[in-house]
């Protein structure tokens, strides 16, 4: 089993994808409308290696016959970014291509002159996929999006250029795109990404990037506190509606920054505060630093004032 299978749960009728595999045994399974369920390794089977086995492999040389792609009527084809409810608070982003082309698609955020990556993978036709999750409340928050879109062409037929589109969402006119994506069936926020599309120059995209120089770096280093806070109230202004993971997650990239940052500027100890809660950040935490061979040892400490919810970090 690994991470990407989809699986069924023993237990349940759930059938999901494996985001997370720990040490333990434990797996954390994403099912169809977004939430993570927690199982054991022996509670879930890969779905395709049950059913071969139950089946029987098929023969050699045997083609499977497929099933026709369930593509639009022609006015409604095309290319969408989909924002998926969850529940109120929490919305999941997909990708669609209902259209009879496949392509391969870059998506990013942009930061001023700076990107994220987002997604970046074949999008075939009759595909729909899911490459983020967000709060919807952040909405006004959220980076413009920049879509890249290059058509993988068939040997016949009429050459199509590769297309970009930008987007930045706006809570004023978000709301007014509520529809039923297709080929999901589910109710959401649909924005067609073949409206006002601009042709994409490859040639001068590919100069571009082999003509990028890294930036040297001319801020001074800053060491971090020597006391780091990571109860989630104080790394984000509202945390309400968020999940454990998202929480888990900006709580592990903090430790993570300040400690780089306390390595690199040669601090000799560093003390992150997690609290006692279920003990599932300090775990992360200290199973992480004893993966580190710059540091010399860690332990709980300030029993009296934080009751062993912080650790000191030695640095060598």
């Amino acid at each position: 089993m690994n991470i990407g299978d989809r699986v069924r749960l023993l237990r349940s009728t759930e059938e999901g994808i494996v985001r997370k595999i720990s040490s333990s045994g434990r797996i954390e399974v994403e099912i169809e409308d977004g939430f993570t369920i927690p199982a054991l390794k022996s509670e879930a089977v890969v779905i395709h290696s049950a059913e071969e086995a139950y089946f029987g492999r098929k023969e050699e040389g045997v083609e499977e016959e497929k099933t026709p792609l369930p593509i639009s009527k022609p006015k409604d084809q095309g290319l969408y970014l989909a924002f998926i409810p969850i529940n109120d608070q929490n919305i999941s982003l997909y990708l669609i291509n209902d259209s009879q082309d496949g392509y391969l698609v870059h998506c990013s955020e942009v930061f001023g002159t700076n990107h994220r990556t987002l997604f970046a993978d074949k999008l075939l036709s009759g595909e729909s996929k899911k490459f983020d999750d967000r709060i919807l409340k952040q909405l006004d928050e959220w980076p413009a999006f920049l879509l890249r879109f290059f058509p993988i062409q068939a040997q016949l037929g009429p050459e199509k250029k590769p297309f970009e589109r930008k987007l930045k969402i706006k809570a004023s006119q978000f709301f007014k795109h509520l529809g039923e994506a297709p080929l999901l069936g589910k109710r959401g926020y649909l924005f067609h990404l073949e409206q006002t599309t601009q042709d994409l120059d490859v040639q001068k995209l590919n100069f571009e990037l082999e003509n990028i120089k890294p930036k040297p770096i001319t801020e001074p280093l800053k060491k971090p506190a020597q006391r780091i806070d990571l109860h989630i109230e104080e790394l984000v202004q509202d945390p309400t509606g968020m999940s454990n993971s998202e929480m888990l997650r900006i709580q592990l990239e903090t430790f993570e920054k300040n400690l780089n940052q306390a390595i690199a500027s040669g601090m000799h100890e560093i003390t992150f505060v997690h609290g006692i809660g279920n003990g599932v950040l300090r775990k992360e935490i200290q199973k992480r630093l004893s993966e580190l061979r710059n540091i010399q040892y860690f332990k709980d400490t300030q029993k009296d004032k934080w009751g062993y919810g912080a650790t000191l970090v030695r640095i060598s």
